[in-house]
C-alpha cells in the first residue's frame, strides 16, 4: 500500500521528482593527462620545428614535421602506399595469431604437466635467447620472399612474451580456491576454466599487448630482409632516394599501426578482465 501511495504522488502532475543520483562533474585535475598528452606533443613539435630551423640542421639529417606532414598527406593519397600497409597488416596480424595460438597451446600444455615443464623449458629458455631479429635471412632463405616468410618472423617474435605470460598466468592461480573446488569434486578441467584461466586473463592480455607490437616489428624486420611490397620495402626505397621526410612518415604510420593495436588490445582487457591489476602482470 505504501508502495502505491508513492507511486501515485510520483505520477501526479507537479509533483517533485524522485531524487535522482548526481552526475559526477567532468574535472580534469582528476585526469590531467587529457590535456597533458596534448601540450607535451605541440611543445614537441613547435620546438623540433622552430629548433631546427634556429640551429641550422639539415633537412636531409632532420626533416621539420611540416615536411614530415607534407611527405605523409603525399602518401596517403598514392594509392601503391595502401597497397604496402595492407601488405603489412597482414603479414603482423597473420603472424600474432599464429604465435599467440601457439604460445596459448604449448603454455597450457607445460603449466599442467610438470613432467613436460621440466623436459621443454630448458630448450624453450635456450632459443628464447637467441636474437630473433637474426633469424629473418634464414626465414627468407627456407621460405622464399613472400609473405610466408614475414608471417613466420612475425610468429616468431610474438610468440615468446605470450608463451611466458600464459605460463606464469596459470601458475598464479589461487592455491585455496583450487583446493576447496578439488575437496568438492571439481574435475580438472573445471578448475582449469573457473580459477586458473580467470586468473591467468591478465597476463594473457598482457602477452597479446606485447606480442601485437613485435608482430609488426617482425614483418617489418622480415620486409626489410627480402620483400617487393610492404611498409618496410618502403622505408628502404625512401631511404636509397635520400627522402628522409618519407621515412619519418611511415614511421609515423607504423606509430600509428602500434597504438591502435594497442588500444583495442586494452579496450578488449577492460571488457574481458576488468579485474585485473597492471602489478600482476607481466611487461617485458
Amino acid at each position: 500500500m505504501a508502495t502505491t501511495d508513492v507511486a501515485d504522488k510520483t505520477s501526479r502532475p507537479g509533483a517533485p521528482a524522485p531524487d535522482r543520483p548526481a552526475r559526477r562533474r567532468f574535472d580534469l585535475r582528476e585526469r590531467p593527462q587529457l590535456w597533458l598528452v596534448p601540450a607535451v606533443f605541440v611543445v614537441v613539435v613547435l620546438g623540433w620545428e622552430y629548433g631546427t630551423q634556429l640551429i641550422g640542421v639539415d633537412e636531409f639529417v632532420l626533416p621539420r614535421p611540416s615536411q614530415i606532414a607534407e611527405a605523409l598527406h603525399r602518401q596517403l593519397t598514392d594509392a601503391q602506399f595502401w597497397s604496402h600497409l595492407w601488405v603489412t597488416t597482414q603479414e603482423a596480424l597473420l603472424g600474432f595469431v599464429i604465435g599467440v595460438g601457439a604460445a596459448v597451446l604449448l603454455g597450457t600444455f607445460i603449466s599442467q604437466i610438470k613432467v613436460v615443464e621440466a623436459t621443454l623449458m630448458p630448450y624453450i629458455v635456450a632459443f628464447q635467447t637467441v636474437p630473433k631479429v637474426a633469424l629473418a635471412p634464414l626465414f627468407v632463405l627456407w621460405f622464399g620472399f613472400g609473405l610466408t616468410s614475414k608471417v613466420v618472423m612475425a610468429a616468431v617474435i610474438s610468440f615468446f612474451p605470450m608463451l611466458v605470460n600464459v605460463i606464469e598466468g596459470l601458475r598464479a592461480a589461487d592455491a585455496d580456491r583450487i583446493q576447496m573446488l578439488t575437496v568438492f569434486g571439481a574435475s580438472k578441467a573445471q578448475i582449469f576454466r573457473m580459477v586458473r584461466l580467470p586468473s591467468a586473463l591478465p597476463f594473457i592480455f598482457a602477452g597479446l599487448d606485447i606480442g601485437i607490437v613485435f608482430a609488426i616489428l617482425g614483418a617489418v624486420v622480415g620486409e626489410f630482409i627480402g620483400a617487393k611490397e610492404g611498409l618496410g620495402y618502403l622505408l628502404l626505397q625512401t631511404n636509397y632516394n635520400f627522402d628522409i621526410a618519407g621515412m619519418f612518415a611511415v614511421l609515423v604510420v607504423l606509430s600509428v599501426m602500434g597504438l591502435l593495436a594497442h588500444f583495442v588490445i586494452r579496450l578488449l582487457q577492460r571488457r574481458l578482465a576488468f579485474w585485473a591489476e597492471d602489478t600482476k602482470v607481466i611487461g617485458a
